[in-house]
Order: C-alpha cells, then structure tokens, then sequence
C-alpha cells in the first residue's frame, strides 16, 4: 500500500512538470490527444490536460516527461527531422499582466515593442531562413542560426529605442521588459494550424533565464556568453558574471548581467542564487594546495584615483589524496565595488581562460568567489593568473597567505610622477600586532616608472602582510 501511495505521488509530480513544459511550449489539450491516439492508449479523454495525464498509465506518463525534458525524444515521437541550434532572444513587458494597469494600455504596450523591436537594425537586416519569430502574447522569442551575437546586438539595440520612447511617457505608460538569452537546440513541428512552430530545450532554458531577470535587465547563460566574451574585448566589458541561480526541477544556471553605456541594468534581482560554499568549505578547498611561488604584480594605472591592476600568480602543488578542480579566490580593496566592474579575468599557464564557478560573496570592499580549473592530480603543479582591477586610495594591499608558500614575491609598478612610500609590515590578524617585515624591498626608477619589489621565502599557512606605498 505504502508503495502504491509513492508511485501515485511520483506520478502526480510528473504530471505537474509534464503541464509546466506543455504550458511553456504552447501546448494544450489537442496536442496530448494526438500523443494518446499515436501510441494506442486507450482511456477516458473527458476533462481538461491534468485528467487525462491521471487516467495514463504510469509508463507512459514517464515515457512522455523524458521525452518533453529532451532525455529521449526518439523512444516516444516519430521526429523524422533533426534539430537545429538557434541563438535565442526570449523577452517579455514586465507588469504586463498586473489588473491595477487598464487593458488598452496593456495592448499599447505590446504594440509598441513590436514596432521597436521592427526598427532595430539587427531585425530590419535578418535573413528570413535563419531566423524564428515566435508571438508569446506580451512578448516573443527570436532564434537566430546565424550567429550569438545578434541576440545581444538586438537586445543592446532595443534598448535604445525604448529609452527614447520612455522619455516621453510617465506612470503605468512606461515601458519596461526583461530579457533573455541562451543558445540550444529545438525541433521545428507543425502547429494545429499547420504553422512551423518549435520546441526543445533552447527555447525552454532561454525563457528561464529570462525568468531570472528583473526591470530592464538583459540576463544571458554561460553557454552563449562564455562563447561571445571570446569574441571581442567589447563584449568582455558588457557581459558580466554574477553567479548561480537555480532554476525549475532542481537545476541550476551560471548567469551572465549585460549592461553598458545605455543599454542593460547593472542591479540585479537578489532571487533564487545558488545557496555557496561555508567559510569552512572555502579554507578547506584552499588546504588542498601548497604554494610553490606566489607572485602579487600591482601596477597604479590612475594615481588620482589609485585603480590598480591587481594580478595575482600562484604556482600550486596539489597535496590531497585526490585530484582537485576548483581553486578559492577571496580579494579586498578601499573602495565600494561591483564585482562586475572588476574586470576580472583567470587564465592558465597555457593562456585559457578559466570559468568563474560560483561568486559566493559581493560584498562592496571583500569578494570570494571559485573557479574551476582543469583536474590537478595529486603532486602535480598548476600556474593560475588571476587579473582585477580595483581602486586603491589607502595606497596599501594586505595578502593572507591561504596555505604553506615557499616563496612570494610582490611588484609594484607606479607612474614616475608618484613617489611612493614604502612599508612592509607582518600583520598578526588575532592580535593586530604589527611588525616591520624583512627583508627590505628594492627600489628601481626608471623614465617613466618607479618599480618596487620585495621577495619572502619560507612562509606558513595564514601568515599575513600588508604593503605601504
């Protein structure tokens, strides 16, 4: 008995996940007596969508959920045509649907992104066979086949006009939308009006992370973003990691901010992030390293401001029992700032970048954050770059050393104008004691630059030291 009462429960569930995809993919009722009538099922087929799931039998109901998740479409429909992978743009009007707002300004609304949308230029110059345009009611999702920058340029481009068109407008008649944007693949299937209509996981993902997004965000997956960052140092600046989101049936996204001069929304909804790492996980992960060398470069772009380009070097030798394939980052600085202006970049000794994992905190003057890193065995080395930027006007830097280190070496680079003041001191965090640290650091002038650098061996797990310039 108590079996059967489980087996009900699990298909209850999956009859509200199969509803929940039938919903997002613009399917109803006809579609499910279609899939009853082509697989011989035999049952009642009175009431809505929900009674005639719960008259199937278990295994088809099962059979039917994988396939609409995409896990196996072949053992359920005759596809008889292959996917294809479109770059996606999935946006809708926020508060589109809110009943204090009246019908007809709802309606103007629509019309009026449709006909921002016709005079972007991205819309205006498509080719018809490589793009999808498919109406959601307040919104519209276009696939673009022919490359994963339209859907930003569209979104950037978008932007502008309403901008300008909510210069204009005051109240309830402001225009606000959301977008999203991810990349996948679909089927293109015939609609009861014998219409090309789509469906598959591109297009379902890219309306969750279009979920995500807040007023005039423009969020995109590490899937598309990771892919158009290597395209250019101007997306590189545009498109910025803010971390883990879950999203529906226990799944969780990386997610991508996109903002710039005029286009995008730098603040983000504070929803659905990923639960991170404890401090003690954190250390933990840390311990799973010794230091070979350590090298902090400092190099004062600004010397009004004090930005200074950070670029931390760190050769690590793996001294767990297993191998490791994530690296913990924790950084500080003066100033209040966004981790997305950071400009912060990790590459191997190879050159490739690394994926930021999870920004575990953004706090405005202390960041932590993993990356994953290529699998390190045990007792093999590992050169990691990590390169930020970072506004210093108490014109000091303090490194904790995370694990044992034979030997770190700090640079820094100021601008012949500066004439720095230097000191070094070891720093006992319990107490605060504070004492001047050996050896002395070197001084090197130059035209143009003054260089200041100082090396220390021998140092242990924790041990601290904060540099005065």
């Amino acid at each position: 008995m108590a079996q059967t009462q489980d087996n009900l429960v699990a298909k209850l569930d999956q009859i509200a996940e199969i509803l929940g995809i039938l919903n997002e993919t613009h399917r109803g009722r006809e579609w499910l007596l279609e899939q009853l009538k082509k697989h011989k099922i035999s049952i009642k087929t009175h009431g809505n969508s929900y009674d005639i799931l719960k008259e199937c039998p278990e295994d088809f109901t099962y059979q039917m959920l994988r396939s609409l998740r995409g896990e196996d479409i072949e053992g359920f429909e005759d596809i008889k045509t292959l996917t294809k992978t479109f770059h996606w743009f999935f946006i809708d009007i926020v508060a589109a649907s809110n009943p204090k707002i009246p019908t007809k300004n709802q309606v103007k609304k629509i019309i009026v992104l449709n006909e921002l949308i016709s005079r972007t230029e991205t819309f205006q110059k498509r080719i018809p066979e490589s793009v999808v345009i498919l109406p959601t009611g307040d919104g519209m999702a276009i696939g673009f086949s022919d490359s994963p920058e339209k859907p930003i340029r569209l979104s950037m481009e978008l932007h502008s006009g309403i901008n300008r068109y909510n210069k204009s407008q005051k109240g309830d008649d402001i225009l606000l939308v959301r977008i999203g944007i991810d990349m996948g693949p679909v089927y293109v299937i015939k609609d009861l009006n014998n219409m090309d209509n789509v469906w598959g996981p591109g297009i379902i993902l890219t309306r969750r992370v279009m979920d995500l997004a807040g007023d005039m965000n423009i969020f995109a997956s590490a899937r598309i973003a990771d892919e158009v960052r290597k395209l250019s140092d101007e997306y590189k600046k545009i498109v910025h990691p803010i971390g883990d989101y879950s999203i529906k049936h226990g799944e969780e996204l990386q997610i991508f901010n996109i903002y710039g001069e005029g286009f995008g929304n730098k603040i983000a909804p504070k929803i659905k992030k990923v639960k991170k790492l404890s401090l003690d996980e954190s250390l933990k992960s840390s311990n799973n390293f010794k230091f070979e060398k350590v090298e902090m470069l400092l190099d004062v772009l600004d010397v009004k401001t004090m930005l200074t380009r950070h670029t931390w070097i760190w050769t690590l030798l793996n001294i767990s029992k297993e191998a490791k394939n994530q690296i913990f980052y924790s950084v500080d600085g003066d100033t209040p700032k966004e981790f997305a202006d950071m400009n912060v970049n990790i590459s191997d000794d190879r050159g490739r970048q690394i994926e930021i994992m999870s920004l575990n905190v953004n706090k405005p003057y202390h960041k932590e954050f993993f990356a994953k890193i290529s699998p390190v065995e045990p007792k093999k080395l590992k050169t990691l770059k990590l390169r930020y930027d970072w506004e210093e006007p108490e014109k000091n830097f303090l490194f904790r050393v995370p694990s044992d280190c034979k030997e770190m070496t700090y640079m820094l680079t100021v601008p012949k104008e500066y004439e720095p003041q230097i000191k070094i001191l070891k720093v006992d965090l319990e107490t605060g004691l504070k004492i001047h640290a050996t050896p002395s650091p070197t001084i090197k002038r130059f035209d143009d630059k003054t260089i200041i650098s100082w090396t220390k061996n021998g140092l242990k797990a924790f041990d601290a030291y904060q540099i005065f310039w």
